[in-house]
């Protein structure tokens, strides 16, 4: 049984990685919905929240029907990330989150996100301030290093968990890869091989199929998965995922009746969070991957994209379920 402080996550837990403008609230109950273990919300800025932006606040929001679920902060000064911990607990989180792995650069090149793996000092001083000022489980999402050059990862890990970190993902490329290139999963095997690393270690990058998963999990050892970009439109990986760990076979996708079906829950959670206007405009970078691989989809998608009311895109939906009605993907 995987553990995070006295939250128990089962054997092999599959985690929604933290996305910015990708896991809100509504994205996050389809995936809950489709066998999530563990969530986080996007990463929100400890500056915004310490000054009551009301874009990061908006971040804090979290439901019951989505727990276990952690909120994530950033930022490059300890005094104000010590202060935004305690905003982000007040909030109910089970577990509070740290980015050390965004690469852009408007984060990392402020010493923010991935940028901190340029000073490993800081980054422990900041994280050990961190799980001083709050009561529940601390855990990080990292990268391996800056670049190739910088990389510490087992050293790292092996410090945070000592100033009281309870849990570790790691992003299995460099700051320098970004999203290019392939994962390196050699240096989380040999996290794993630490005999002092003691606390939970999550792989991400590159797992998108349940046979990889599996190959991942037996190859390097982790104690659970971190799914990001393969999720965006495909929530339904993570039962995939489960059932072939479980059971060795593969489920069939989810049918064109299945992706309406889950798209729609999708817009409605996005209309009642955010209202009319915005949750439309948010939903509208999901639909290509809802319907990826469907033939002679990109006038509905165009249609989608550019209608501004929620009856008619109800309509289209409703439409592409007739027009396409037993197309296979």
């Amino acid at each position: 049984m995987i553990k995070i402080g006295d939250l128990s996550l089962g054997e092999f837990p599959l985690l929604l990685a933290p996305m910015e403008d990708v896991s809100d609230p509504p994205f996050r109950a389809v995936c809950k919905a489709n066998g999530a273990d563990l969530m986080y919300t996007e990463f929100i800025s400890s500056e915004g929240l310490i000054r009551d932006a009301a874009k990061s606040v908006q971040k804090l929001d979290i439901y019951e029907y989505e727990r276990p679920v952690g909120i994530q902060i950033f930022g490059n000064e300890i005094a104000s990330m010590r202060e935004a911990a305690a905003i982000a607990e007040a909030a109910g989180p089970d577990i509070l989150d740290i980015n050390y792995g965004c690469p852009v650069n408007k984060v990392a090149c402020k010493g923010a996100g991935a940028g901190i793996l340029l000073d490993i000092d800081k980054m422990v001083s900041m994280t050990a301030e961190i799980v001083k000022a709050v009561s529940i489980p601390v855990t990080v999402k990292t990268r391996l290093g800056w670049d190739e050059n910088t990389i510490r990862i087992v050293e790292v890990t092996e410090r945070l968990q000592d100033v009281g970190i309870q849990a570790i993902s790691i992003h299995a490329r460099t700051r320098k890869q970004m999203y290019k290139g392939e994962a390196n999963w050699d240096y989380l095997a040999a996290v794993k091989r630490n005999p002092r690393v003691t606390i939970p270690v999550f792989g991400n990058g590159d797992v998108d199929s349940p046979q990889k998963a599996k190959a991942y999990k037996e190859k390097y050892g982790v104690d659970g998965i971190m799914i990001g970009r393969a999720a965006i439109g495909y929530p339904w990986i993570f039962n995939e995922i489960n059932h072939f760990l479980t059971t060795g076979e593969l489920l069939e996708g989810p049918d064109l009746e299945e992706r309406v079906r889950v798209a729609k829950r999708h817009l409605d959670f996005s209309v009642e969070w955010k209202g009319e206007k915005l949750g439309l405009l948010e939903m509208r970078r999901h639909y290509t991957n809802y319907f990826r691989g469907l033939p002679h989809f990109k006038p509905y998608r165009t249609a989608l994209v550019t209608t501004d009311d929620y009856e008619s895109v109800c309509e289209i939906l409703e439409e592409v379920s007739r027009v396409f009605a037993g197309a296979e993907f």
